[in-house]
This record gives C-alpha cells, sequence and structure tokens, in this order.
C-alpha cells in the first residue's frame, strides 16, 4: 500500500468514528407515534395531546397520539414495550402504570424499569376531590360523616385499578377510617361522566378542572400542600385539619429500552425547550399541571424513587392486587 492510499484509508476511518450514526443525523424523517395507555378523555389524554402537539413543532414531524386503554395502562404499555427502539414510538408515561402497577397488579406485562428508557419528565397534577354539582356535600367531612353513617353505601369512582385516583381514593378511606365502595372504570372520563351524573357519591380527579370551571361538579379539596392557582378558594385537606391527604398524578416520556442515546438527548431536548417558554407551560397549567423537567438521568432517578414510594403507599391503603 503506497502513502497515498494509507492516507486515504486512514482519514476515512477517523470519518466513521468522528461522524454521528445514521439514525442520530436524521432523526426524525417521519412521523412519531406516541402512546398513551389511556383512553381519550381524561388528564393523561390532555398531557399526552399537548406534548405530542409540542414535539410536533419542535421536532419538525408528525407527533400523533395513540390511546391504547384497559388494565390501568397496562394494556397499551405492554403493546409499546414490544415497539421497535428507533425513537419512532414514544409513550407518556405515568404514575398510575409506572410506580403503582407493578405493586398493584400480578401481572402487568412489562418490567417496570429495564423494558423503557426515561426520557424526559413532564408535568404533575393534584388530585381533587369532587362530587356532583347537586351534592349534598360542601365539605370532605361532610363525606367522611355520610360514610360513617352508612358504611358501604357511598362509591367513588376512577380510572381503574391502580389510577391515581383509586390510590387517592383508598388513602381517603385509610386516613378517615371510612368504608365506601370503589367503582373502577375504563379512564377517569367515563368515571367523572357518572360523578356528573349523580351516579357516584365522589371522586379524586387530576382532570376536573374543565369540569369543575363549567359548574358540572363541585371542588371540596385539593391532595396538594398548597392551593391550586386556578381555584384559589377551594382548600388543601390539610388546611381542614385532615392529615396524610397528599396525592398527585405526574406524566413523562419514555422509549422503549435500547433506544439510542442521541435519540434520547434530541426528544429531551425538544421537550424541555416546549417547556419552558410559549403555549405549552400555559396550556398545562391551564389544566392544573406544575411543569417539571430534567435530564433523562434525573427522569430516571426520580421514577425508581417513585416505585418505591408506591410500594410503601400500596400496602398503606391496602389497595388490592388484581
Amino acid at each position: 500500500m503506497n502513502r497515498k492510499d494509507f492516507v486515504r484509508l486512514a482519514m476515512g476511518a477517523l470519518c466513521a468514528v468522528a461522524l454521528p450514526p445514521a439514525h442520530a443525523q436524521a432523526y426524525p424523517d417521519k412521523a412519531i407515534r406516541f402512546v398513551v395507555p389511556w383512553p381519550a378523555g381524561g388528564a393523561a389524554d390532555a398531557v399526552g395531546r399537548l406534548v405530542a402537539q409540542a414535539l410536533t413543532t419542535q421536532l419538525g414531524q408528525a407527533v400523533y397520539v395513540e390511546n391504547i386503554a384497559g388494565a390501568g395502562g397496562n394494556i397499551g404499555t405492554s403493546q409499546f414495550v414490544r415497539a421497535k427502539p428507533d425513537g419512532y414510538t414514544l409513550y407518556l408515561a405515568t404514575s398510575s402504570t409506572n410506580a403503582a402497577s407493578p405493586h398493584l397488579y400480578k401481572r402487568t406485562g412489562f418490567e417496570p424499569v429495564k423494558d423503557f428508557t426515561p426520557v424526559a419528565s413532564v408535568a404533575a397534577i393534584p388530585s381533587i376531590l369532587v362530587v356532583p354539582a347537586a351534592s349534598p356535600f360542601k365539605t370532605p367531612r361532610d363525606v367522611i360523616e355520610a360514610a360513617k353513617a352508612k358504611p358501604g353505601k357511598l362509591s367513588y369512582g376512577s380510572g381503574g385499578v391502580g389510577a391515581s385516583a383509586h390510590l387517592a381514593g383508598e388513602l381517603f378511606k385509610s386516613v378517615a377510617g371510612i368504608d365506601v365502595i370503589h367503582v373502577p372504570y375504563k379512564g377517569s372520563g367515563p368515571a367523572i361522566s357518572d360523578v356528573m351524573a349523580g351516579q357516584l357519591s365522589y371522586m379524586f380527579d387530576t382532570g376536573a378542572v374543565p369540569y369543575i370551571r363549567g359548574g358540572k361538579v363541585r371542588a371540596l379539596a385539593v391532595a396538594a400542600d398548597k392551593r391550586l392557582p386556578l381555584f384559589p378558594e377551594v382548600p388543601t385537606f390539610a388546611e381542614l385539619g385532615i392529615k396524610g391527604m397528599q396525592m398527585n398524578a405526574w406524566y413523562g416520556i419514555a422509549a422503549p429500552a435500547g433506544t439510542p442515546a442521541p435519540v434520547v438527548t434530541r426528544v429531551n431536548a425538544a421537550i424541555n425547550s416546549a417547556l419552558a417558554s410559549g403555549e405549552l407551560p400555559k396550556q398545562l397549567a391551564n389544566i392544573g399541571a406544575e411543569v417539571r423537567t430534567g435530564t433523562p438521568a434525573e427522569f430516571s432517578r426520580f421514577w425508581n424513587a417513585e416505585l418505591k414510594r408506591y410500594e410503601t403507599l400500596v400496602k398503606l391503603t391496602g389497595a388490592t392486587l388484581d
């Protein structure tokens, strides 16, 4: 081999090392599927659609939502984890499915850590105790007194076993020492509809903002450490002397395990940019959500800590495995 050929080969090798993989250079060059493992009409769906819209703008490619509901988010999630890890299938991770379900279900269809690549935190929404607009209950104490007067007669709804509304409801039962019936639905949308219709006594919901504003349900208390700016007149449980009632639902973006790091970095940068300014923070605030940002590593640490926290919470509430 002469000197010129040697130099040419050496330069080619250096370029091959220096250039990022083709998928990182081109990504994204087609539409991205965004799996939301909950039905339309609830808080998860609302957050998912806002995130998809923001990512569409940031990435320059269509990001479309696919709702795959059922079994507390487990059906859609078990399908998602089998997707090709190329960045063209993303997922809305939630506290219900990704922190609570592993402790509630004997079989979820996925491994809670190793089947995912954490990408980014997005937001958290505190649970609000709501009752039908025509309900005689004016405060959480009214609910507690009625439940103690007639054990097993009141009912509360949730978006399914393991949903944040379910755990909030079970926590309320534990804290208040009451016996009420849990009625699970395939998503919080159908559940809140039955609250509005008076078929359920109450519900803890993270997606109730439009129904409260529309006068279709009445908010009694917020399961948070401070009042919501949207409803400054609604007290926290702590203000009412009911201790231990703090519950929110968190949301983030995940990819299948094995997704290339450059793709994860690209999506993380896109969502953090959208959360830093523009319409997305306003839109999230408008549904009662608090923005959360960070690196993939920070989201991973948070996710793992939440798995441990929810294990304790599930044991405390006595929520059953289905």
